[in-house]
């Protein structure tokens, strides 16, 4: 293994190792969760980081197989929305603090590149919606990306949320 890998490796497993002594100690926070590295995106709103499944906190992209209309043609959003993030991301060290969880064990956490909140990115894009179920935070964002026309909101498509629901 290379020095600079190495040691970014001993950092992350260092980090985790900490995390988890102080989820034991009493009075400390057990909902503790933060990662570092480099991502594999899965689709718009979900990556993975050292085997963590990681969704963005806030955001819906397009699911994967979906697919949307602009100019009068079906194009593949789902697909689009996920190159969208990666190529974004390429090589870049992506940090995650867990901001909430479900009962299936999906962690949801809000995830940077350097100072850049990657949720606010894809939805400024309009790869992706402010998912207003759950925060507001990413509202002006959207806002921005369908008054320009960016991305999604180029043409016509379904809610990711309700697109969901329907192909199930």
């Amino acid at each position: 293994m290379a020095p600079a890998i190495a040691r970014r490796w001993l950092a992350a497993r260092l980090a985790a190792f900490f995390i988890a002594l102080l989820a034991q100690v009493p009075g400390a926070s057990a909902a503790v969760f933060l990662v570092s590295g480099r991502a594999a995106v899965i689709d718009g709103n979900t990556i993975e980081i050292h085997a963590h499944r990681i969704k963005l906190y806030g955001i819906a992209a397009p699911q994967s197989r979906q697919l949307c209309e602009a100019a009068g043609k079906q194009y593949d959003c789902g697909l689009r929305s996920a190159l969208a993030l990666a190529t974004h991301l390429a090589q870049r060290t992506v940090t995650c603090q867990q901001m909430d969880a479900d009962p299936a064990g999906h962690i949801f956490a809000l995830c940077t590149a350097g100072p850049e909140d990657l949720g606010a990115w894809m939805v400024s894009q309009g790869w992706a919606l402010a998912y207003r179920k759950y925060t507001t935070r990413y509202v002006t964002d959207e806002d921005a990306a369908r008054s320009a026309g960016r991305g999604l909101w180029r043409g016509t498509f379904t809610p990711p949320w309700d697109w969901h629901r329907g192909s199930s």
